[in-house]
This record gives structure tokens, sequence and C-alpha cells, in this order.
């Protein structure tokens, strides 16, 4: 490997240090319940595959650069406040984008971002998919779902 090689790896590395990536799949619920009730084919569900999003737990939910909200064709839900680095704005909240990783389902809203902007894994969706950044090792854990371990709590008692 060249010098020049060398370097770019070691820049890779350095810039990435700390961050956790993951694989995951999005599909519009809507269109799956739709597929479900006959109403459109099963061909016709729109479902993306991302295969670098950023793990950030400074982030609450799901965010998608606009480009994907619109081809995933996600509902608009309501506009909102939200808290960014630099200061209160306006975000436009999606909902029934199905987060499919790691084995785990769930359907979570989703903020809008700018185009070209680094699609982001927030907080919600890490808590109830129960995974957790190991960010020693760069990836997500998933934590165990079933006897005295799992990670869902529920109050007691519970009713069937």
């Amino acid at each position: 490997m060249s010098i020049r090689a060398e370097s770019q790896v070691a820049k890779e590395r350095e810039r990435h240090v700390g961050e956790v990536h993951t694989r995951l799949t999005i599909t519009n619920r809507a269109d799956e319940i739709r597929a479900t009730s006959g109403l459109i084919r099963e061909v016709e569900v729109r479902t993306i595959t991302l295969d670098d999003v950023l793990v950030d737990t400074g982030a609450t939910t799901l965010c998608l650069p606009q480009d994907l909200v619109e081809a995933l064709g996600l509902q608009l839900l309501e506009e909102v406040s939200v808290a960014t680095a630099t200061g209160i704005t306006t975000a436009r909240v999606y909902e029934d984008a199905k987060l499919s990783l790691y084995g785990r389902t769930g359907t979570f809203d989703c903020i809008a971002l700018p185009e070209g902007t680094q699609p982001l894994l927030g907080v919600i969706p890490l808590e109830r998919l129960g995974l957790e950044p190991d960010l020693q090792n760069q990836r997500l854990r998933v934590l165990p779902d079933h006897g005295r371990q799992t990670y869902i709590l529920a109050p007691s008692p519970i009713i069937y």
C-alpha cells in the first residue's frame, strides 16, 4: 500500500471513530396495509434499503432526506418545532415508516431533512427495537427480547 493510500485509510478511520453506522430497510407501512387489503399489488409497496445510516443518539427519531421521504411516499403528519445546533426551526414529520434491521421491525414517525443530508437513526427507534450503540466496536448491539434479561419493560400486573 502506498503512503498516500495509507494516509487515506487513516483519515477514513479517524473520521468514523466513535460513530456507528448501520444498514436498514424502510417500508411505507400504509402501502403494506393497502397491499394486504388487495388495494395495491405487493410489488407496489414502496421500500428502500440504506447502507450507511448514522446512529445518532442526539436525534429523537428517524430522520431522512426529503427526497427519500418522497420516494417512500410517506404522508405528512404535522409540522413541529425542533431544536438544532443552530437554534429552533420548523420540521415536517411524516408517518408510517416501517424500519427493519437486525431481525427487528417497528413503525415510526420520520423527520424530513434537506436533500443530500445523512440519514439518521435516533433514540426512539433504537430503544423500541432493543438496539444500543456499541461505540467501541462501532456497531449496534441487539438486546435480548426474552427471558429474565429482556429489554422490554411493562408495569405490573399485565392483563391479558
